[in-house]
């Protein structure tokens, strides 16, 4: 009986040691390829940049590619969650997805920090939501910074032209509310999907408008389609993009018809320009180096930094989860969530985030910039 007791005390103290070693498992589900690849590719690499070991526990990265299709990104949620029981799923890269991957990881009760702009992700925070983080700008800093821009510059009137779907429309809902608090009467509003190859009968009608500039509320390189035929149609009024094409794939794509384009954007984007008590700068510099040391020179976009900064967070909050629960349990996930949502002060990529129980984001006006295209590169206005 005595050998029998001691056989399973130290089998108790054995699964207790594995207990207190486990992995932390990251899941990961990114839009690699699709028609949001430009934006999914450098947040997938930044992945492989990330720290394989916090607080002492190893961490694993699982990431899988959706594809940019909503279908996929929740299937890979669901299979993050029960294959390779994730204690945190990461993703995804666009709005619809991230939005579809709520329900599965709120039933799950796993946290879930989304790459993604629109507020809808996180706003409000709600039973389901949370569960849910997010680390790039909402929609409305941005829109914020366009029209204050756009008064600045002397227009009155707008055309929008943006997705067919959740990032558009959340893009117009946010521009329009702005601009009528500025002054500014919005004259048309068209909408294209993220896979088509022409905008002709859209431009026609922004042009019969004639309004002195026009915003063009879509992500990546689809977005340059508008542009490229709107200048192709002799206009010539200002043209504003979202942050959704600062990566340097929307510059190639573009060519010279985005020159002059004014757009908000992280600070990651003009780091080295930034003045040196920028409170971003530092930190920004920091992912810019680590990146380009691993991908080569001007390879560093916003995008593959809202990644980092869901990485950086994770480094804030898993401390303060493992003093609660071991990876890989109910408790770790709870305790997980809890921690991220007391985030205070943790500089990233893109601006410092300090989250709260209404605020699932965090970030201020120091998370945002007004660039301008010129010379085929992205220049800091102050």
């Amino acid at each position: 009986m005595t050998r029998i007791k001691n056989l399973a005390a130290l089998a108790a103290a054995a699964m207790a040691m594995a207990s207190a070693h486990a992995d932390i498992n990251v899941g990961v589900t990114v839009s690699a390829t699709g028609p949001a690849a430009s934006l999914g590719i450098p947040e997938k690499n930044t992945f492989s940049l990330m720290p394989t070991t916090i607080a002492g526990q190893k961490v694993n990265y699982i990431v899988l590619d959706d594809a940019s299709d909503t279908t996929q990104a929740v299937a890979n949620t669901r299979k993050l969650i029960s294959e390779h029981k994730v204690d945190v799923v990461i993703g995804s890269t666009v709005t619809p997805n991230s939005l579809a991957m709520i329900d599965a990881v709120s039933e799950a009760q796993t946290p879930m920090i989304s790459m993604a702009a629109s507020a809808r992700i996180v706003e409000p925070v709600d039973a389901k939501k949370k569960w849910v983080f997010k680390t790039p700008q909402n929609d409305i800093m941005m829109a914020l910074a366009i029209v204050t821009h756009m008064a600045s510059q002397g227009v009155k009137t707008a055309g929008y032209i943006g997705f067919a779907d959740a990032y558009g429309e959340g893009w117009y809902n946010e521009f329009a509310k702005i601009a009528s608090i500025k002054g500014i009467q919005i004259i048309a509003n068209e909408r294209y999907n993220r896979t088509d190859t022409s905008v002709t009968g859209q431009v026609l009608k922004l042009l019969a408008a004639k309004p002195d500039a026009i915003l063009i509320g879509a992500s990546g390189t689809p977005a340059a389609l508008p542009q490229k035929t709107l200048k192709e149609r002799g206009y010539t009024g200002k043209y504003y993009q979202t942050h959704g094409v600062a990566n340097n794939d929307f510059l190639r794509v573009g060519g010279k018809d985005v020159e002059g384009t004014f757009l908000p954007s992280g600070p990651v984007l003009v780091a080295s320009q930034l003045p040196n008590d920028n409170p971003v700068k530092k930190s920004a510099s920091a992912y810019i180096a680590k990146y380009e040391a691993a991908f080569g020179k001007g390879s560093v976009s916003t995008f593959g930094g809202h990644a980092w900064d869901a990485g950086l967070l994770l480094e804030a909050a898993v401390p303060a989860a493992l003093k609660k629960g071991q990876p890989g349990t109910p408790a770790f996930r709870s305790a997980l969530r809890d921690a991220l949502e007391a985030t205070k002060d943790v500089a990233g990529a893109h601006g410092v985030f300090n989250m709260s129980p209404t605020d699932h984001l965090g970030l201020d006006q120091r998370a945002r910039v007004m660039v301008k295209i010129e010379n085929g590169a992205w220049k800091y206005v102050p």
